[in-house]
């Protein structure tokens, strides 16, 4: 059934719905999770080490926070759900973040019934009444969980509840809120043609912009039905770079900081080599043109915030040029989908 509403939502409505109320929550969702947060942070500092543990959109979110938490001195470790549970858990004291939106998935309620005495458990969920949320002391963002196929809206209260963490670790969080822009990304139909006329595309960052370059191209084949991978800026000069052609796009994300120079020599091989390439560019010094987005200048996760809004435009407005139906799933299922 729809939303507040006896007709049926399209998937794509319901992305756009989603997409709308993704700024106020994220408002609501730092505001309320300050004292769970701290719960987190003592005990992290208590166990010495983090562990980060995902599925999906949330694992490439965990992909992005890792980052963050390094530059704060924390031993943390990434690594999705499904496999952690192959192998037994080291038998040190650990903080664990379980990060799910539904809270609900098959792997998240088979990770909460293995005994772990080592381990003090949290979680980061959408969801107040999911199987985490009940096992776990969580932070739990605004809004209830995402009614839509793809992840928007969720991946961005994902992150907020890394920053109130972060912050209660000493990151100025609220700083890095700032920068997720009041409202959508603007987007050219330049670059969506462009990126249109590709088979395959190649999303790429460096640093925390690796996670949400991943988390990115999971979204765009999700909705798009076309091939897209990730790679660091390193991996992608490691052997990747023989795959571009005119018809594989590069979307390259890119902030302040000391990899920019390092960056434009990466978007000037990858042009050389023909391809099609579209820049996000939260460097605050370029202009914006058909090929790149232009934001205000933001490094670390203030760049993430502020490239979320353009990025999860371009996923979305390119994805309906290719898929009539887009939003609604062939073979795919998720407990957070509307039955």
């Amino acid at each position: 059934m729809s939303l507040g509403s006896s007709v049926p939502l399209s998937g794509l409505q319901k992305i756009e719905a989603e997409m709308q109320r993704m700024r106020g929550d994220a408002a609501e969702t730092f505001a309320a999770n300050g004292a769970m947060a701290a719960r987190v942070a003592a005990a992290i500092h208590d166990a010495g080490r983090l562990l980060l543990l995902g599925m999906g959109g949330s694992h490439w979110a965990n992909r992005t926070a890792h980052f963050a938490y390094r530059r704060l001195g924390v031993d943390v470790q990434t690594e999705v759900i499904s496999e952690a549970l192959l192998v037994a858990p080291p038998k040190l004291p650990r903080a664990v973040l379980l990060t799910s939106q539904s809270g609900d998935s098959v792997e998240i309620v088979k990770y909460l019934q293995e005994p772990a005495p080592h381990e003090r458990r949290f979680g980061l969920t959408l969801n107040p009444d999911g199987a985490l949320a009940r096992s776990a002391p969580s932070l739990i963002a605004a809004g209830g969980m995402e009614r839509a196929f793809a992840a928007t809206r969720s991946i961005v209260l994902t992150h907020v509840m890394h920053l109130n963490v972060l912050g209660a670790l000493g990151a100025d969080a609220a700083a890095s809120l700032a920068a997720l822009a009041p409202t959508d990304g603007q987007v050219s139909d330049d670059a969506i043609r462009t990126l249109g006329d590709c088979q395959t595309l190649i999303f790429t960052g460096r640093a925390e912009l690796v996670g949400l370059a991943e988390s990115a191209a999971l979204a765009f084949t999700e909705l798009s039905r076309r091939a897209a991978v990730a790679f660091d800026g390193g991996q992608l000069r490691h052997g990747p770079l023989e795959m571009l052609s005119q018809r594989t796009g590069v979307v390259a994300l890119t902030s302040a900081g000391p990899a920019r120079a390092l960056d434009a020599a990466l978007i000037d091989a990858c042009r050389n080599a023909g391809a099609p390439v579209i820049v996000f560019d939260a460097g605050g010094q370029a202009p914006p043109t058909a090929d790149r987005v232009a934001l205000p200048s933001a490094s670390g996760y203030a760049a993430v915030m502020a490239l979320l809004p353009s990025l999860l435009r371009l996923i979305v407005s390119l994805a309906a040029t290719l898929v009539p139906d887009v939003g609604e799933p062939l073979r795919c299922s998720k407990v957070t989908l509307e039955q």
